[in-house]
């Protein structure tokens, strides 16, 4: 254990960094981590998130699901890239940049240029290199061109995400996104009546559109996305995968949603397919149901509710 007084991030910050932690402070992070505002000798700032030792697949997961955001958004919107990532002496550690978040109501326009980033971010992460014959050995995005899914799990919330590869959209959304909830549902003994029904209907409901598997950010809630005071804004905390775009567009309407601005902007850059509102209950079952798998309460009964509404009881 470090000597009273030593903070056990600063030897390892001097480390991976080469920069000395002079204070920190706890700031909001959610409910899965410890988030701080670490100081540095140097007069900058940092973003870390702890955990204990056993949760660094969990930032691990988010380091990736970062990475890859930031790969293929354009330069409007700003993804935190990872600057450090391990085990230090009180746990897992995630070193992201500082950002400084805009105070009160950001203007329509810089929501409107949100949403145009993120349909130019969706649109543009399409250009998967196509191996020519990937091997056994071939993993990641490029050897899977065309399939939805992605090269490894990850959270939803404090929730496993399941992926893998499917070429069918249906089927991924099925195998990987409803049926793993309702079934830890069903241990904890919530039973949602209308399951097989749902699997059933799930190819009419969500081939006919033209999905195709964009990079999508998978838990686009308004608590995970920020306008910046240096303008712009900024996507942080994703559950990525390869799936259909309106996953984004559906989530960003749930639990309170983004401004209408956000929307009308993606729509100048990328416009929705016809049938999209009935898709997006489909698509915020899954979101509900991770709620009710999480927290309980009446979030159950609100599956249950969508359940029937979906096959018209």
């Amino acid at each position: 254990m470090p000597p009273p007084g030593v903070d056990p991030l600063d030897s390892w910050l001097r480390e991976r960094l080469g920069t000395r932690l002079v204070a920190r402070e706890p700031v909001g992070g959610g409910c899965v981590h410890s988030a701080w505002r670490v100081h540095t000798a140097d007069g900058g700032r940092l973003f870390v998130k702890t955990n204990r030792a056993d949760q660094l697949p969990l930032f691990e997961a988010e380091a990736d699901g970062l990475a890859a955001l930031a790969r293929v958004a354009p330069p409007g919107l700003v993804i935190p890239t990872p600057l450090a990532l391990g085990l230090s002496a009180e746990g897992a550690v995630l070193v992201l940049p500082w950002l400084e978040f805009a105070r009160g109501q950001a203007p329509p326009g810089v929501w409107a240029a949100c949403g145009a980033d993120l349909a130019r971010l969706h649109r543009d992460s399409l250009q998967v290199p196509r191996l020519e014959a990937p091997g056994p050995e071939a993993h990641g995005p490029e050897a899977h061109a065309g399939a939805f899914g992605w090269e490894r799990d990850n959270v939803i919330g404090a929730s496993p995400q399941l992926n893998g590869w499917r070429t069918s959209w249906s089927t991924f959304f099925w195998e990987c996104r409803l049926r793993p909830q309702l079934t830890w549902l069903a241990r904890k003994g919530v039973g949602i009546s209308g399951g097989e029904r749902l699997r059933e209907r799930l190819p009419a409901w969500l081939e006919g559109h033209g999905a195709q598997p964009c990079l999508v950010h998978g838990d686009l809630w308004s608590g995970n996305a920020a306008p910046l005071a240096q303008g712009g804004a900024s996507l942080f905390d994703p559950a990525v995968y390869r799936g259909d775009r309106e996953v984004d567009l559906a989530m960003a309407r749930l639990f309170g949603g983004f401004p209408e601005a956000f929307f009308n902007g993606y729509n100048e850059v990328w416009p929705l397919e016809e049938g999209w509102r009935a898709r997006m209950e489909i698509y915020n079952l899954y979101h509900v149901l991770n709620h009710a798998n999480l927290f309980g309460g009446g979030y159950s009964k609100q599956a249950q509710n969508m359940v029937d509404t979906m096959l018209g009881l």
